[in-house]
């Protein structure tokens, strides 16, 4: 599994379904999510959190969405943290910074009180990077649909995450798994907003999420020219063809290049 700080996709699985984890993991996502909540029924979720545990493998490991506090499953499910093939917890509906779990933590701000507490809980204990719900966000802030509608509240998670130090924050699901086209627009979308990578829920949608963050061939070239300017000019800023180039432009070629 790829470094979660660096990850571009986090592809749902469900708990109950430990049949589909060996698919999932072979779909190309940077990032397996075991869901032990919204995709698992009341009735389930003992089950699914032992078919879960059989299923952990240390060489593959997982990221575990568990039940969110104030459900009667959150505490056994918060045992899992630290088991040897959990990466990282994902908490549903966080309103504030969590206790330390002893493995990394990708709190999900889906709730009006999440948002209002994101610079709180991004900088909380064990946080690696945040997640945006954006469903049962807009349930609960009462919007019909997203889009722009949406985006204010990206530009503040994003920047809190920003100021917290840590990665990039990661953008809701595309509802569409056959239209491969809108994963990539989201996806996109996302990335001019400050977010680095998405929730999926189906393997189709992994390589269109990965080529739309990809920066293209054009991208990729103007930051080579960036970098073996700067490398002959060394001394300060210098131009490209009628542009100048500084030191944010040449870390933003090399941030390029490291996507690329």
């Amino acid at each position: 599994m790829t470094d979660l700080a660096l990850a571009r996709s986090f592809l749902f699985v469900p708990a109950d379904r430990p049949e589909r984890l060996p698919k999932a993991l072979a779909a190309g996502a940077d990032a397996v999510v075991v869901d032990l909540e919204d995709a698992v029924a009341p009735a389930s979720k003992s089950g699914a959190r032992a078919a879960l545990l059989a299923a952990l493998d240390p060489g593959r490991p997982v990221v575990v969405r568990i039940n969110g506090a104030g459900t009667e499953w959150h505490a056994a499910d918060r045992a899992l943290s630290g088991r040897p093939g959990v990466a990282a917890i994902m908490l549903p509906k966080a309103e504030g910074p969590d206790a330390a779990l002893g493995c990394p933590l990708i709190p999900l701000v889906e709730t009006a009180r999440g948002l209002a507490a994101v610079e709180a809980i991004a900088a909380g204990p064990g946080v690696v990077r945040l997640a945006f719900g954006t469903i049962d966000f807009m349930l609960d802030m009462g919007l019909p649909n997203g889009g722009p509608a949406l985006d204010i509240f990206r530009a503040r998670i994003a920047l809190a995450s920003r100021v917290a130090g840590i990665a990039p924050p990661i953008d809701g699901v595309t509802t569409s798994f056959e239209d491969e086209g809108l994963v990539a627009q989201d996806a996109r979308h996302a990335l001019l907003l400050g977010f680095g990578a998405k929730l999926l829920i189906h393997p189709r949608q992994v390589a269109p999420a990965h080529r739309a963050m990809r920066p293209s061939p054009d991208e990729l070239d103007w930051a080579r020219e960036v970098l073996d300017l700067a490398a002959r000019h060394p001394e300060g800023a210098a131009a490209l063809r009628g542009t100048m180039v500084d030191r944010p432009v040449v870390e933003r070629a090399r941030r390029l290049l490291a996507r690329g």
